[in-house]
């Protein structure tokens, strides 16, 4: 999966994303950290440890860098930023039995929004998996960013990051090549 870049100075307007929400029962806004255990209790539910620690960052942070959709007190959907590295959109995901319906779509357009207004002109996605998702929204594809080294190297992810055992640090690597090997 590639990384993509989204130019935050040409996003389409999040109004009638939001608005298109509220009409069918869906909020869609920034976290309050009294929420923290009750989101980060659903992204473990419905994804992962892994997006579980990224959105714990985004809660340390004042505002709060993660979204959340949700109708009354059932949580719909997340989106956050700057969690794993600055300027980063994501971890995002949406309940699988409301999908299709604009959520994602709107907690990214949210999320995005925020960037822009938090001061980023461009917003990077790691590790793009939809990426005809998120080109609807401008993002273009880094060239050569695949695959992402965004989580090259993060303990426990051999597998799909990296050929082997874990690497060190991305902050203190050897360089490496395309195929994931020490340069």
């Amino acid at each position: 999966m590639p990384d993509m870049l989204v130019k935050l100075y040409d996003l389409p307007a999040l109004e009638p994303a939001i608005l298109q929400q509220r009409a069918l029962g869906v909020r869609v806004r920034r976290c309050m950290p009294p929420e923290k255990h009750i989101v980060l209790g659903w992204i473990r539910e419905h994804f992962s440890e892994y997006w579980v620690s990224e959105a714990d960052v985004g809660f340390s942070i004042h505002p709060t860098t993660v979204f959340l959709a949700h109708r009354g007190d059932q949580v719909l959907g997340f989106a956050c930023y700057d969690t794993t590295h600055k300027n980063f959109f994501g971890p995002t995901g949406v309940d699988a039995a409301e999908r299709g319906r604009g959520i994602g779509t709107a907690l990214l357009l949210a999320t995005l929004h925020a960037m822009r207004h938090a001061g980023y002109m461009y917003a990077i996605i790691g590790g793009a998996g939809p990426v005809g998702y998120y080109e609807k929204v401008g993002a273009a594809v880094i060239p050569d960013s695949e695959p992402s080294r965004a989580y090259l190297g993060m303990l426990g992810t051999e597998a799909v990051y990296t050929r082997g055992a874990p690497s060190d640090s991305f902050l203190d690597m050897e360089p490496i090549n395309r195929n994931g090997d020490a340069a």
